[in-house]
């Protein structure tokens, strides 16, 4: 005969008829639904026949909510953690620290992806999993070859969705994670990403922009990404994205990722094209490399915070905190409470307002001769490299415009651009794609905008833009 059990059920925790996984699990019908609502306004389920539970444990492993736990008769049940308080708080592990480079301080030959790849690794990144894919490849090269050196973890996925979930679950195990992938990649990763945000989990993605749509030119440049970063997972809150330019940019934005992700908790872009991603040129290592490490002390409350800036510290998996890391609407312990309005409301501003109430320390932007500037250039990526030279040799010939450069590109700097493009004649966007980043401008702006746009799978020519500032033609 099968030992008698007890089933204890925690009301509070149930989630009732919405659920009810216990009930269509349970091999001996013990479970049905309670004859009166919780204080929240649900029915839960009960263990309305304890006598015939045969100690199976499906219902209390299976159930989402932790709600449930079958015991021996006559054991007593094992106690649920302290909830009212916060657990207690050591010294704090994290911050901004200083700590040497990798690499011999000193100028080296490599190339964009090759520079990203160390700039990780310099940022303190111990796990990569990744798929191969052009424009990208040379990043997962490069990080299966030094990771071993360094301690870390590399792993080769058999798709994009299995890299990105393997980057969250590496972060929540405590290492900083990054995967590599161009658009098509991207396309893929974009359900999980959307969890990221949700679980509020730092990571950094590498998107090698490449001509599209679909696998497009695999090998060729383009700026198409810039929306489908920032709105390609529904539900609307902020996250962060880069734009480097330059072979350095690429070591040292990847640095600011990982300390953006780290910082905020959350997924930060890193927007390159295939020019930059390719390019070889001169890197400069210096000798220390200043990060931030991420604020882990078991505690209460892994998704919430009394604090002003909204980002709750970061326990790790087995550092003992109780974590439950769910997609669907949760309260600060991470239960969840997808039928609750306060909780849902709360949740999504505090994502949101966690980036904005911070957005001085994310903007980030370069200026090339804005003071006299009857016309400004707008431009960000590879396409800013040929903004620049337009603009020199524009100004050669006596005309008054400059260029700024938007290194930053979500959440977009509107008051940058406000300020320093405010009053101008025009304001001229050139980019790699059909005009995404015109579309925020003319809103930041306010001033007349003209978009520069070029799809054919080719740098963006310079001598094209030059043109238009002498001419007006394009």
């Amino acid at each position: 005969m099968p030992k008698p059990h007890r089933v204890i059920l925690d009301e509070s925790l149930c989630k009732g008829q919405a659920c009810a996984l216990c009930a269509q699990t349970c091999p001996a019908g013990v479970f049905r639904p309670a004859d009166r609502p919780t204080p929240q306004g649900i029915v839960p389920m009960q263990a309305a026949f304890p006598e015939q539970c045969i100690g199976c444990h499906q219902c209390d492993q299976l159930c989402p909510e932790l709600a449930i736990d079958v015991v021996p008769a006559g054991a007593l049940p094992t106690p649920p953690p302290p909830r009212a308080g916060p657990l207690p708080r050591p010294n704090p592990m994290g911050g901004w620290q200083e700590s040497p480079a990798l690499l011999p301080p000193g100028t080296y030959f490599m190339s964009g992806n090759e520079a990203c790849a160390e700039g990780a690794l310099a940022a303190g990144c111990r796990f990569y999993a990744g798929y191969p894919i052009t424009p990208s490849s040379e990043i997962m090269v490069h990080m299966a070859q030094r990771l071993p050196e360094l301690g870390g973890n590399f792993m080769q996925m058999e798709d994009e969705l299995g890299s990105i979930a393997a980057v969250i679950g590496a972060a929540w195990g405590g290492l900083k994670a990054m995967t590599a992938t161009s658009g098509p990649g991207i396309s893929l990763m974009l359900e999980n990403i959307g969890y990221a945000i949700m679980t509020e989990t730092p990571c950094v993605i590498v998107d090698v922009q490449r001509a599209g749509p679909s696998t497009g030119q695999a090998s060729r440049p383009a700026q198409g990404d810039i929306m489908q970063a920032r709105w390609g997972t529904h539900g609307g809150v902020d996250l962060i994205a880069l734009a480097p330019w330059s072979v350095q940019e690429m070591y040292e934005l990847t640095i600011r990722a990982f300390n953006l992700a780290e910082r905020f908790r959350v997924p930060v872009f890193l927007l390159a094209d295939e020019i930059v991603g390719h390019l070889y040129e001169t890197v400069t290592i210096p000798p220390a490399v200043r990060t931030f490490e991420r604020l882990r002390w078991p505690q209460d409350m892994p998704f919430d915070t009394p604090e002003p800036d909204g980002v709750p510290p970061m326990p790790a998996f087995g550092e003992g905190a109780y974590l439950l890391v769910t997609g669907s609407t949760h309260d600060g312990r991470g239960y969840r409470r997808t039928t609750d309005a306060a909780v849902q409301d709360r949740l999504m501003r505090r994502l949101s307002a966690k980036i904005r109430r911070h957005q001085d320390e994310i903007d980030d932007w370069e200026e090339h001769f804005l003071e006299d500037a009857e016309r400004v250039l707008v431009a960000c990526g590879s396409a800013a490299r040929s903004a620049l030279w337009a603009v020199q040799q524009a100004r050669r010939q006596g005309r008054p415009v400059g260029l700024l450069r938007l290194k930053s590109l979500w959440p977009f700097p509107d008051e940058v651009v406000a300020s320093r493009c405010g009053g101008r004649r025009e304001i001229i966007v050139p980019e790699m794609n059909l005009g995404q980043l015109a579309g925020e401008v003319r809103r930041a702006a306010g001033v007349p905008v003209t978009s520069l746009t070029q799809v054919d799978g080719e740098p963006m020519d310079p001598r094209r833009i030059l043109a238009y500032l002498l001419e007006g033609n394009w």
